[in-house]
């Protein structure tokens, strides 16, 4: 009999912390990157086109389950040709490889609004583990009814490592283009 009334209770558990789906504001959110151009100075870019998904069955978040996807055709860094050669063979092939990809295995609480999200990510026929800082900005619910929350993901990874190995070596001996690439996410998210 305590057997069957444990299941019952694992059961009601289960049933009472149903993770719930999160969708983007777009409109509230960025994708953004920038590197190191010349050794002197950065370039700042954007995707336009992403989604990511949320399900979390926890108010703060520590149970979350994260993915996105970001188009590389749609990389902008208010230069088209120098846009075109990133799209090209030589960084993303965006013919043979359009998407980036992500997909969470944890998302740690450090302190009360700090945490480190961990994961996989895909960059042309490469999937790497990374970790990236996340701030919390918190949950509230909006002036129509809808609940929000508010997230920046901000960390850096090598290019290299993804096969983005284009790059020119300055006289100076330092590379056009920087081998780290700054990643600054701003999310926006509402309850479906």
């Amino acid at each position: 009999m305590k057997k069957l009334l444990f299941a019952f209770a694992l059961a009601a558990a289960a049933n009472g912390s149903q993770a719930q789906s999160w969708n983007l504001d777009k409109s509230h959110s960025s994708l953004s990157f920038s590197v190191e151009h010349m050794v002197v100075s950065e370039t700042e870019g954007t995707f336009k086109n992403y989604n990511v998904d949320v399900q979390s069955s926890k108010p703060d978040f520590t149970d979350a389950q994260i993915s996105f996807e970001a188009e590389v055709g749609s990389i902008n860094t208010e230069n088209e040709m120098r846009d075109n050669h990133l799209k090209s063979d030589d960084f993303f092939n965006a013919e043979k490889f359009p998407k980036i990809s992500f997909k969470s295995s944890s998302l740690k609480k450090i302190s009360d609004k700090k945490y480190v999200l961990e994961g996989d990510l895909s960059i042309r026929d490469v999937t790497k583990k990374v970790k990236l800082d996340v701030t919390y900005g918190g949950t509230i619910k909006d002036p129509y009814g809808m609940t929000r929350a508010g997230f920046r993901v901000s960390g850096s990874i090598n290019r290299f490592d993804y096969n983005l190995k284009w790059s020119n070596k300055l006289d100076n001996g330092g590379l056009m283009v920087g081998e780290n690439v700054t990643l600054d996410i701003k999310l926006e998210i509402t309850r479906k």
